[in-house]
């Protein structure tokens, strides 16, 4: 009898009734379905996004690039001449690919008006004229980077600079 009592337990609990199912394991499995769905699109459009941000990120280095590349040859191909109107720039001609430019002007910032040394002992042995490269660099997606770079050409004494006393004054401070 007692082992009758273990089998009808044993049964019971193995055997669902049908009448009492109400489908709790379903719904749940679902939503849980459901939840993994919403991460796993979150993650790949957060993905997404930065595979952009990093491909704008190299297309703004290029520009930056293209600019300095701008800067270099004005350096090596400008003329940064002391003569001339005030006004005066020098279009350095930029490369023309696809994928990245530059354009470089030399301007006279100062009105091409020489600047005296600094007031001590070599009062009367040079004067400075300065000058502003400024490189624009772009790049594909509308990448653009605009540097400026500025210029000082040491020239012997020129008459036409302040004599000592005006302007900087007689000291240091």
């Amino acid at each position: 009898m007692q082992e009758k009592r273990t089998m009808q337990r044993t049964a019971r609990f193995h055997r669902p009734i049908p009448g009492r199912q109400r489908g709790a394991a379903l719904v749940i499995g679902l939503i849980l379905l459901l939840v993994l769905t919403v991460l796993a699109i979150s993650g790949v459009n957060s993905a997404s996004l930065e595979f952009f941000m990093a491909g704008n990120e190299q297309f703004r280095q290029n520009a930056f690039q293209a600019a300095e590349t701008g800067i270099e040859q004005a350096l090596v191909r400008g003329q940064f001449a002391a003569s001339g109107l005030p006004t005066d720039t020098e279009a350095i001609p930029g490369n023309n690919t696809p994928s990245d430019a530059y354009t470089a002007v030399i301007s006279k910032p100062l009105g091409n008006t020489p600047q005296p040394a600094i007031w001590g002992n070599s009062w009367d042995s040079f004067s400075t004229f300065h000058f502003d490269i400024t490189s624009t660099g772009s790049s594909v997606r509308s990448a653009q980077a605009v540097n400026v770079q500025g210029v000082a050409r040491v020239v012997p004494y020129d008459s036409q600079t302040q004599a000592p006393g005006q302007g900087l004054g007689n000291s240091l401070n």
